[in-house]
């Protein structure tokens, strides 16, 4: 039986979409490519993600990927509102959810500067009963010990649980610890996966009868 549903963030509860983010910044499709390359994409990104990089470490990292964007990758950094969009459903899913009975929590892999300058699209946090972001525990899936940490952090049964992320080698770790886990890829088809599990209309406290 469920008791909590574990929501990944970027591309399941926001879009993580830093192309219309270059593109809101005035470069063509060829560009933003280029940009991400040395940002976005770039393993430094996910280290900043781990909370390992402050903002001035990461910029310098970023300016070494492609030092002939320079001034273009610093602009791209000054402030990153936008490059997480809301999703128009993320709030009232986890209202339907809680509604239920289910625990809902969040693991991600996000930085503080993205946290705070995206606050307008993360604006369901305040709904969540909690949860692991990476930057503060230095850890980053699809590394076992974030789960781990979850696990014993809201003294979780890992088969008690179901985790939804986009990136599907994230998903397999969380199975290789016995949550159950659905690899995303929209709303309609994760609601049917999790039906099968028994999350549903019927909520927690109907599945203990």
């Amino acid at each position: 039986m469920i008791k909590t549903v574990i929501f990944d963030i970027g591309n399941v509860l926001t879009d993580f979409g830093w192309q219309s983010f270059f593109a809101g910044l005035g470069y063509d499709e060829e560009m933003s490519a280029r940009l991400a390359r040395a940002t976005v994409q770039s393993d430094d990104w996910k280290e900043y993600d781990r909370g390992c990089l402050s903002d001035g470490e990461v910029l310098q990292l970023f300016l070494e990927n492609d030092p002939e964007l320079g001034a273009d990758i610093r602009r791209s950094q000054e402030n990153l509102r936008g490059i997480l969009l809301r999703r128009a459903y993320a709030a009232d899913w986890i209202r339907e959810l809680k509604s239920q009975g289910y625990q809902v929590l969040v693991l991600s892999n996000i930085s503080d500067k993205v946290m705070r300058e995206c606050a307008e699209a993360l604006d369901f946090m305040e709904l969540v009963d909690g949860g692991i972001l990476s930057y503060r525990e230095r850890l980053l899936k699809p590394m076992p010990e974030i789960y781990e940490l979850l696990l014993e952090r809201y003294h979780l049964v890992p088969e008690e649980c179901v985790f939804l992320d986009d990136t599907r080698e994230n998903a397999e770790a969380a199975e290789k610890l016995g949550i159950h886990a659905i690899w995303f890829r929209d709303r309609q088809q994760a609601e049917a996966e999790l039906r099968a599990l028994g999350v549903g209309q019927d909520g927690v406290s109907a599945s203990k009868a």
